[in-house]
């Protein structure tokens, strides 16, 4: 059994997918998986589902959803992970079940790995194949809890940036930079306050031989960040555009795979 909670969030045996069936079970079971083999204590389950005002029979409430999330996981005679009553809480035992976001978090260290070995090939095709696990802007669908689900999410975002950034450092080192323009460019968009993009944009035109489009991509992100933070840009990418300027040979790739080290620094 597969939870996926990489955009829409389900459980998958095979082919079957399966929905649960109210955002409280949902919340029960993002909470259980977060958490997966250890105890969460039902004082924190309160706070998930109702925030900080839990009704009268709240623990009542949370005892008849984990049964309903039991019923739901064992239905059909589905071999999957089970919830335990432990004190203070409950637990949820993976067994030999799996979660995309665990396999997302090992393909990200191991990309990570192999970039810091120079191995961009291999780094660029295991953070592809991570971001592919991604069926959606957000993890869990976009369900609203309570501080451990929204605290994981955003832990869980930041590292699908990071993979993102990751994978292209490695496919610019591969010298893929004109593919890679019209990505950034989106990039750039969805994510107007990341430096990083618009530093591999910057890049990425340049040794594509648009060098007025890189000097325009600066400027456009000086004022992004100017109008919404009230600062400059980040030093890596003003001895970028330094650098673009006086066309400084260490941003060839055929000196610098990685296009960023030598020149920003």
């Amino acid at each position: 059994m597969r939870y996926e909670i990489l955009g829409s969030f389900c459980v998958v045996v095979g082919d079957e997918q399966a929905l649960l069936e109210s955002r409280k079970l949902e919340i029960l079971l993002a909470v259980l998986l977060i958490r997966a083999d250890h105890v969460v204590n039902c004082r924190s389950l309160m706070t998930e589902l109702w925030d900080a005002e839990p009704p009268t029979r709240a623990a009542a409430g949370i005892h008849v959803n984990i049964s309903r999330l039991r019923k739901f996981l064992k239905q059909r005679k589905w071999a999957g992970g089970q919830i335990i009553t432990r004190s203070p809480g409950y637990m949820l035992q993976l067994g030999s079940d799996e979660v995309d976001a665990r396999t997302f978090d090992k393909m990200v260290n191991s990309g990570r790995e192999q970039l810091r070995r120079q191995e961009y090939a291999a780094a660029s095709t295991v953070l592809r194949s991570a971001l592919g696990l991604w069926h959606g802007s957000s993890p869990f669908g976009g369900l609203q809890g309570g501080p451990i689900l929204a605290g994981y999410s955003r832990r869980i975002e930041e590292s699908r940036l990071e993979c993102l950034e990751m994978m292209i450092e490695a496919e610019l080192a591969l010298g893929r930079h004109r593919e890679l323009v019209s990505e950034l460019y989106a990039l750039t968009t969805e994510h107007p306050l990341q430096e990083t993009f618009y530093r591999q944009l910057m890049l990425a035109l340049y040794r594509s031989d648009r060098q007025a489009d890189a000097l325009s991509t600066f400027h456009s992100a000086r004022h992004v960040i100017n109008a919404n933070l009230g600062l400059e840009p980040c030093q890596a990418l003003r001895d970028l555009h330094h650098a673009i300027l006086v066309e400084d040979r260490r941003l060839d790739p055929l000196s610098d795979p990685a296009g960023l080290a030598a020149a920003t620094r």
